[in-house]
């Protein structure tokens, strides 16, 4: 993804670090992610079996966008990408939704393998590119509802947590209102 697609990791003002770029762009079809990971000099830890736990790639959205809401709805998600934990050695990258603790209601399920990640190991760290189709997000209509709510988390055991805004001295993982806002506007008219 080009330059234009980075997220800003605004975590880096409260001295956290910053050691992942993070990119995102939207379609009708879904949103497309993409992050790169530097300066390691362990493997990731990935378990399919402990999600929650797992280092990767943590993402929040709120597709009806409800800033005064602490209290996740049916479109509230969070998915998390990570760059290994799947498959019989736990060597594939692997992708899934996450309940939200506390949540009012959960945004209806998704199959296995909805999610599309692909993941490339390095030796300081690793790259990912991951799809969330449109129908694995309650909600989700750009045309009709362009605002949303976001968060994200790299979270690594080495390299601590690079953030959007919020660190996790804050509930960010279960409370909507404090998530950053984006308008999903179309750059082809």
């Amino acid at each position: 993804m080009p330059p234009e697609c980075r997220l800003p990791s605004l975590g880096a003002l409260g001295d956290r670090p910053v050691f992942a770029d993070v990119r995102m762009a939207w379609c009708k079809a879904g949103i497309g992610l993409q992050i790169s990971v530097n300066g390691k000099r362990q493997l990731p830890w990935c378990r399919d079996s402990r999600l929650e736990d797992s280092d990767g790639f943590h993402f929040w959205i709120d597709t009806r966008c409800s800033p005064l809401i602490h209290r996740a709805t049916q479109y509230c998600h969070r998915f998390l990408f990570m760059p290994a934990g799947g498959g019989p050695k736990r060597e594939h990258a692997t992708a899934a939704m996450i309940p939200i603790n506390r949540a009012r209601l959960h945004p209806k399920a998704i199959s296995p393998g909805q999610l599309k990640i692909v993941g490339l190991p390095r030796h300081d760290g690793y790259e990912m590119s991951g799809f969330v189709p449109a129908d694995a997000m309650t909600g989700f209509d750009p045309s009709d509802q362009p605002r949303v709510s976001l968060y994200f988390a790299v979270i690594d055991r080495e390299l601590g947590w690079q953030t959007m805004a919020l660190g996790p001295e804050y509930p960010v993982i279960e409370d909507p209102s404090l998530w950053g806002e984006a308008v999903l506007v179309s750059t082809k008219d």
